[in-house]
């Protein structure tokens, strides 16, 4: 089965570095298949059979034993990737999708905590929670958004990891290759 696997918070400045031909000779090495990275913020897609969750957890492993680093990681199956991308809730309205993420959880939050985040998205940015996955349009850039700061950051009490739209689709393509 294709899975995507996204580590959380790397090669961000001078912490947590890691190459991403280390990574795939890593990953293969634990015996995963057809593993392929794209760009260097750790984005991985390979075959595994293992469930998300236990692909999660072995490759957090595989990366403490390897490179000494705890790294938090988020997986989705292809067909959830492809369904995240199918919905697209800001499609209509996200025309420039470096600007356009989606931040991936670990589980989804409660409607308390969604309310919460709504609320920061000033206008003209636009925000959507579906399930495990929070969409977030900023129009003018993330510099400027309160928002930014709490979708991939530790305090939603979940593991979160963000990416763009051209980053998520190109993903979805690299999985159907």
């Amino acid at each position: 089965m294709r899975q995507i696997v996204l580590l959380r918070g790397i090669n961000l400045g001078a912490h947590n570095r890691i190459a991403m031909p280390e990574l795939r000779e890593l990953l293969t090495s634990a015996g995963f298949e057809n593993v392929c990275t794209y760009v260097q913020s750790g984005n991985v897609v390979l075959s595994s059979d293992a469930s998300p969750e236990q692909l999660a957890r072995a490759c957090e492993q595989q990366i403490a034993d390897g490179f000494g680093l705890d790294v938090k990681v988020i997986v989705r199956t292809r067909d959830e990737l492809a369904e995240i991308v199918r919905r697209n809730p800001l499609g209509e309205v996200a025309v420039n999708p470096k600007r356009y993420q989606v931040s991936f959880l670990s589980a989804e939050l409660d409607a308390e905590a969604v309310r919460k985040l709504a609320a920061l998205a000033v206008a003209p940015e636009q925000f959507v929670a579906i399930g495990r996955e929070l969409y977030a349009w900023h129009p003018e850039g993330i510099g400027r958004s309160r928002l930014w700061s709490l979708l991939a950051g530790k305090g939603l009490g979940v593991t979160a990891t963000a990416r763009n739209w051209t980053t998520i689709t190109n993903l979805l393509a690299l999985a159907d290759a």
